[in-house]
């Protein structure tokens, strides 16, 4: 069956399914519908808010709403938002390149600072590394869309994504899942959470998989892909009075896993899953993390004092067949520690008509990363790397001034200091030794910069089912060092910070009947915007970065939920972001001149389209148990991966379904469900390689393609889980 005729089959289906669900919502309407309450945490008030009461676009998913989405990590979430980009670079196992309305990274360099901040239980993580690990135990997960720089601080110009993990309590619970995917992979995990001794509680929560790998290598005909992952979270909970409480949350990680799977676009068509590889690779990581968070309900401003202390060390290591064919051309080897610790101080409470949240902020890390080459059938083999030790201090403030009954004034700032101290050793025989962890530095420099990010919005509330909300606001991305300097002529550093200016106009809207629209309009300006510049070069690839120029992204997004009846929700999203470069200082394009050409050229991972709907019906059955069925489509369009607009996203269509049966008495229940169900490839990321016949360019056949290497990610995977609640 032709691929087009087989999609448009499986649309055909999936409409069909949504007009089973709509007449069966409507058969069971009894009363009428209302829409569920959202809150969240990332107002950071002292207690949570609704969604639709914040002036900021947000969107949350609460532990009901991941349970039908089958959540493994954040990666899960990507097609679910309007202008959301939660992808991995693919090259190194768990690395993210998140982007949100085009402001986004693409690298797997470690002293890469993100544009989309990460925060798990309201600790920053420091690296892009091990944020996509699989995840469990979750009670929710925020996407803050637009510049959230008041209150989380730098790198987090595009946006910032909070997670929260499930918190000891009292009640005594357990819960277990069990799930097989095709692959195959297996998946359980299980939490014990109760009382332990008077105001103590405690939860144990133990995540395992083992997935025995979802492609084939065409080398050797060998599954590939294999990984297991290992997860132990033990938590404890004080509360000695209603006024104050403790929380020990801490966490053990570990996984090892294949390399990636690198697909050759010289060899293979980019709408196929077929790669050739003679390096399996791997990819080795261990993590241990200790979060404390305290929190003191004071009567000054009937207000609570909340400290957050963290501390986070991953170490990693992975080796990688970059040429992706079937001869020792590019290999890669590469290793990365990191360790962190940082502490938030901050009061929230009220005065009056003002709503005060104000803080200070301590972050310091160490990162130490080798990379290791071995080229041209094991005549070029060399290495290089980097240490950097930084230090970061903050004094943010934030108030919300009712000046009456339905206007709000908001108002806010942020001071940040930040020293960054760094050695770099170029990429050379014998520059490092990644077995020893060492390296012979070429190059040493430390750099401070400041930054005061502002705040100032309003919001107009009239009544209690509309607010319109509006803001400016700075913010900035740290600058920094490149740990892969793969030329002499080209310095490491430092480059500068990325500063950002943004206007944002927003509606939150619910009508009588079930029915809500969040909409919301904005315009950045970028000055000295950072690029990683990938160019091929005599060592396979060489990575350049620098502050190119100053850019302007505009655009907006649409979320909408209609419950047609108590049994049946409608969810629909759209958003559109565009960009133009204002003035440049590097030849993007790579034709040796600033001109036309280079204005012309749209940013990495900026897809201009993104949308979907999906369709959720929970029907009571006649022996007492309920039948949640969801099906969604979601499509994203293409997208450059390179500044020069040679290396390629594919726009990808995606359509997922999930059928869970609950038993009468809550207690368990079974689901079938299924991801990208259309089958659709894609990739990591897209990186330009010699256009050499070792690469897989120009040969004895004849010209074809120029080579690039991009990691695949996993095409349709049906599953089916057992879940125990007692």
């Amino acid at each position: 069956m032709e691929r087009r005729e087989l999609t448009t089959r499986v649309q055909a289906a999936a409409a069909a399914g949504l007009m089973y669900f709509s007449a069966a919502g409507a058969q069971q309407a009894t009363s009428e519908p209302t829409l569920d309450e959202v809150l969240i945490t990332a107002t950071k008030r002292g207690e949570a808010q609704s969604v639709q009461d914040v002036p900021i676009a947000v969107t949350a998913f609460g532990s009901k709403q991941l349970e039908e989405l089958n959540f493994r990590n954040l990666q899960t979430l990507t097609f679910q938002m309007p202008n959301v980009q939660l992808d991995t670079v693919g090259t190194i196992s768990g690395y993210q390149n998140f982007s949100i309305r085009g402001l986004g990274i693409n690298s797997s360099i470690p002293s890469i600072d993100p544009t989309v901040g990460v925060f798990v239980d309201g600790v920053y993580m420091g690296v892009n590394n091990g944020i996509l690990f699989d995840n469990f135990d979750v009670e929710g997960i925020e996407v803050l869309r637009g510049p959230q720089g008041v209150l989380f601080g730098r790198n987090v110009t595009g946006g910032a994504v909070l997670v929260r993990t499930r918190r000891p309590s009292a009640e005594p619970s357990f819960i277990a899942r069990a799930a097989v995917e095709e692959g195959l992979n297996f998946v359980t995990d299980a939490s014990l959470n109760g009382p332990l001794s008077g105001a103590l509680a405690g939860k144990l929560a133990v995540y395992y998989s083992d997935d025995q790998g979802w492609f084939t290598n065409r080398a050797d005909g060998q599954e590939f892909g294999a990984a297991r992952q290992f997860i132990v979270r033990p938590a404890l909970a004080w509360t000695p009075s209603d006024q104050t409480d403790l929380v020990l949350r801490l966490e053990h990680g570990e996984r090892r896993g294949d390399g990636p799977a690198s697909q050759n676009h010289a060899l293979f068509a980019r709408d196929s899953f077929d790669f050739t590889v003679n390096e399996k690779g791997y990819s080795d990581d261990d993590w241990s993390q200790a979060f404390l968070e305290g929190n003191w309900r004071v009567g000054f401003g009937n207000g609570t004092i909340t400290d957050v202390l963290g501390w986070r060390e991953i170490s990693g290591s992975s080796a990688g067949d970059v040429d992706g064919r079937p001869v020792l051309a590019f290999h890669a080897l590469y290793s990365t520690d990191q360790d962190q610790l940082s502490n938030e101080l901050r009061y929230a409470g009220n005065f009056g008509p003002v709503a005060l949240t104000a803080g200070l902020y301590y972050f310091t890390q160490d990162i130490l990363y080798i990379e290791n080459r071995i080229l041209a059938g094991g005549t070029i083999n060399v290495a290089g790397g980097g240490t950097q030790q930084s230090t970061t201090q903050g004094l943010f403030a934030a108030a919300d001034w009712s000046l009456s009954d339905t206007v709000t004034l908001n108002l806010g700032a942020r001071y940040t200091h930040e020293e960054k101290d760094a050695q770099v050793s170029l990429l050379r025989p014998a520059g490092c030794n990644i077995t020893a962890g060492t390296c012979n530095y070429t190059f040493a420099d430390d750099e401070t910069w400041s930054d005061v990010s502002p705040r100032l919005g309003f919001q107009w509330q009239p009544s209690m089912d509309t607010q319109v909300y509006g803001f400016w606001a700075q913010g900035f991305r740290s600058g920094g060092y490149n740990f892969r300097q793969t030329s002499a002529a080209a310095t490491p550093g430092p480059f500068d910070a990325e500063e950002q200016s943004s206007f944002e106009l927003g509606l939150k809207q619910d009508f009588n009947g079930g029915a809500r629209l969040n909409a919301a309009a904005f315009y950045n300006t970028i000055d000295a915007v950072q690029r990683e510049i990938n160019r091929p070069g005599p060592l396979g690839v060489a990575q350049i970065i620098t502050n190119v120029g100053d850019l302007d992204i505009y655009g907006a997004e649409l979320e909408g939920q209609l419950r047609v009846s108590e049994s049946l929700t409608l969810t629909a999203q759209a958003g559109y972001t565009h960009a133009e470069y204002q003035t440049l200082q590097y030849d993007l394009s790579g034709d040796g001149l600033i001109n036309a050409v280079d204005y012309a050229l749209e940013p990495p991972r900026l897809s201009p389209w993104t949308y979907g709907a999906s369709v959720v019906n929970e029907s009571q059955l006649g022996a007492g148990g309920v039948l949640l069925s969801r099906v969604g489509f979601n499509h994203r369009d293409a997208s450059f991966y390179s500044d020069d607009n040679r290396g390629t996203l594919n726009a990808f269509d995606s359509l997922d379904a999930n059928f869970t049966y609950r038993a009468p008495s809550g207690t368990w229940s079974v689901s079938l469900y299924g991801t990208n169900l259309l089958d659709e490839v894609s990739f990591g990321g897209d990186t330009q390689l010699p256009d050499t016949a070792g690469f897989g360019g120009d040969g004895p056949a004849g010209p074809v393609p120029p080579p690039t290497f991009s990691p695949l990610n996993k095409g349709r995977v049906i599953g089916a889980e057992f879940r125990l609640t007692l």
